[in-house]
Order: structure tokens, then C-alpha cells, then sequence
């Protein structure tokens, strides 16, 4: 970490940071001796988690404005007042169904964020990036030990699936323009896999507005009662018990990666030596375990954190859900030196605590919101 002439704490700009990776990753900063600004509009997130994090860590926000980030008055005053030296974008649209149905809605919202915020950049001469990318991006793989095979690795064929996949694989291509065109810009391209967990003291953790998406957080609220039963999408796929076979990382291990790859771009991110000619400093990275594990072998783990059966029901499949998907993360090791540490256990065990301990999360009621 690079401290500024005033020895005064770099300030890191969060885009998104009261939303569940962003508000692990603002508390990960705190910790890590950064000072924080966020913008946040709130539309999945609460400002709770902010508080909380300021609770955990005994360190207040800097700043925090409620907006969308294709606001550039509130961006271009953020920038102004707090000078931060680099920027973690997280903010943006990110359910797989709804991009489906509202394609525009997602473009807008997640390419228009982006562009107004690296213009913004560009205006106060920042230019360290790191992008909450996805492993959307890589489609369906091929078979392990093929080229895009598993485990996946940063060049691998891609080819996302569906809008959501390709507002983050049309973000990345910009960003690798934009690296090429300016050779200021130190950017990474954090392709994570399946968020899991919360924090260990309970305290903040995934927050889904309504029905989740997401596998966990569907069987956490089934857990606490919240839910009647899990429906597993189908049961026939090649694995080793018929369910899809996922990469899932804990939310503190993900968000240790985003520090992990902030300070490599702020010693200077230097390329790899395999790096392609003409690509400019714009690296992407997996973060995952390595690791896949079914959806049976998820609901299993949560039976024995919450210490109770979980009802679900097998159902149809979903159009586009590969068989398996998981990560080849040594990229990750090689060049910020971070690797995932927390197991399938504590993943459960942290996420039965906070949902436990937060039955409708940061609300009184889902009904009060």
C-alpha cells in the first residue's frame, strides 16, 4: 500500500459497497488500512451494512452517497473532494433471469455505470482499476483437458450465455481497449465464481431483495424458515450425483482477492511474461477454489451447519446451466499471491450464523421494506 506525501491512508473509491461483496470487501479495505468513499443507489442493498462495517472495524466511511454511479455530478464531486487513487466497481444489475427478460435494462445500467465512471477517472487522473468481473463470462466449458475445459482458466474461450454474462464481457473488451489506447491505466479483471458465506461475527452478510437467485442464500432462508423448500434444477446432468457442479468461494476469501489485487496494481501491476503484445496492463483473474461441489453436497453442508433436514424438490432444468463449472485460481497465486482459504464447512457455518442471527436480513420484516 502506498502511502500519500500527508501519510494520510489511501483513499479507495467502492462503487456498490453496501451490497454483499462490496460491504466484505469495505470492511477487507478498513482492515487493510485504506480509507473508503462509496456510492451506492441502494437498489439492492441497504446502508445497514455500512453502519456495520463501520461497527466491525471501529472506523467510519468517509463518505457515503446515495446514487447511481451514471450520476456524474455526484461523481465528479466525489472525485473532487476525496482524491481516491483507485476505484473497485461492483455496482450494477447481476440477476441472470431478469437480464432475459429486461436486456436493455441491463446494458444501461452496467455499461452506462461503467463508461460514466472511467470517464470520471480519466477527468481526475485515476487510473487503478479493479472490475467485479464474472465467470459468466466463459459459457458452458468444454471437456477437462480440452482448450476452455475444466478447470477453467484466464484463456479460456469466451462466451457468455446470457445479457447479464455479456454486459460483463462487453465491459472487459472495453477495458482492454481502453489499457491498449492509454498506457496510465492498471486494471484487473476479477472473474469470481459462486459467492458463499458471510462474515464470521454475523453481522453483515447476503441481503437478496425478494426470491433469491443464488443457490445459498435460497437454502439459508429454507434453513431459517423463511422459505418452505429448495428446488433443485434437475438431477440429470453428467456428475457424480446428477445436480450441477459449482466453484464456491467464501465472501471473505473473495473479498481479501479484491485488496490482493488492489495493491499489486498499486506497485505498479507489472504484465506477466506471458502477457500478448499490445494488451496493456489489464489482467484478468479467477478467484475461486478449485473445487466443485453439487447441489446436493451445498443443501448437505447447510443441513449439518443448521443442524436440521432441508426440504427441496427436484424440478426441471434451467436452459443454459452447464453440468460443472470451476475454476483453474492459480493465476490468482502466481501473480497476488492470494488463494482461497476457507472451506465448504465454514462457508455454511458463516452463512447459517448470519442468517440465524438476521432471519430477514438487515430488515425488521421483508414486509417493512
Amino acid at each position: 500500500m502506498t502511502a500519500s506525501k500527508s501519510s494520510r491512508p489511501p483513499v479507495v473509491l467502492v462503487t456498490g459497497g453496501a451490497g454483499y461483496i462490496g460491504s466484505h470487501t469495505c470492511l477487507a479495505l478498513q482492515e487493510a488500512g485504506y480509507d473508503i468513499v462509496v456510492i451506492d443507489d441502494l437498489s439492492n442493498s441497504s446502508p445497514e451494512s455500512l453502519s456495520r462495517v463501520e461497527q466491525l472495524t471501529g472506523k467510519k466511511v468517509l463518505d457515503f452517497v446515495h446514487s447511481d454511479v451514471r450520476n456524474e455530478q455526484a461523481l465528479d464531486a466525489l472525485f473532487q473532494k476525496h482524491k481516491p487513487v483507485a476505484v473497485i466497481h461492483f455496482a450494477g444489475l447481476k440477476a441472470v433471469g431478469e437480464s432475459v427478460r429486461l436486456p436493455l435494462m441491463y446494458y444501461d445500467a452496467n455499461i452506462g455505470s461503467t463508461v460514466a465512471l472511467l470517464n470520471c477517472m480519466i477527468k481526475h487522473e485515476c487510473f487503478n482499476f479493479v472490475f467485479s468481473s464474472s465467470a459468466t463470462v466463459y459459457g458452458n466449458p468444454g471437456p477437462a483437458g480440452t482448450p476452455g475445459g475444466l478447470p477453467l482458466r484466464e484463456c479460456a474461450p469466451l462466451g457468455a450465455l446470457n445479457p447479464y454474462g455479456q454486459t460483463k464481457l462487453a465491459i472487459e473488451h472495453m477495458l482492454r481497449d481502453l489499457a491498449c489506447a492509454d498506457e496510465r491505466w492498471r486494471i484487473t479483471l476479477l472473474r469470481y465464481f459462486n459467492p458463499c458465506g458471510a462474515h464470521p461475527s454475523g453481522r453483515i452478510g447476503e441481503d437478496p431483495q425478494g426470491i433469491p437467485n443464488n443457490l445459498m442464500p435460497y437454502v439459508s432462508q429454507v434453513a431459517v424458515g423463511v422459505l418452505p423448500h429448495i428446488n433443485v434444477f434437475g438431477n440429470d446432468y453428467s456428475t457424480p450425483d446428477g445436480t450441477g457442479v459449482r466453484d464456491y468461494i467464501h465472501v471473505c476469501d473473495l473479498a481479501a482477492g479484491h485488496v490482493s489485487a488492489l495493491a499489486w496494481l498499486l506497485k505498479g501491476c507489472p504484465a506477466p511474461a506471458d502477457a500478448a503484445p499490445g494488451t496493456g496492463t489489464c489482467q484478468a483473474i479467477n478467484l475461486g477454489t478449485g473445487v466443485g461441489y453439487s447441489v446436493l453436497e451445498m443443501i448437505a453442508a447447510m443441513e449439518k451447519a443448521c443442524g436440521r433436514k432441508l426440504a427441496y424438490k427436484i424440478t426441471d432444468r434451467r436452459p443454459g446451466d452447464a453440468d460443472a463449472v470451476y475454476s483453474d485460481a492459480s493465476l490468482a497465486l502466481a501473480l497476488l499471491g492470494w488463494k482461497a482459504e476457507l472451506d465448504l464447512e465454514r462457508m455454511c457455518q458463516d452463512l447459517w450464523n448470519w442468517q440465524h442471527n438476521n432471519p430477514h436480513g438487515y430488515a425488521v420484516t421483508k414486509g417493512s421494506q
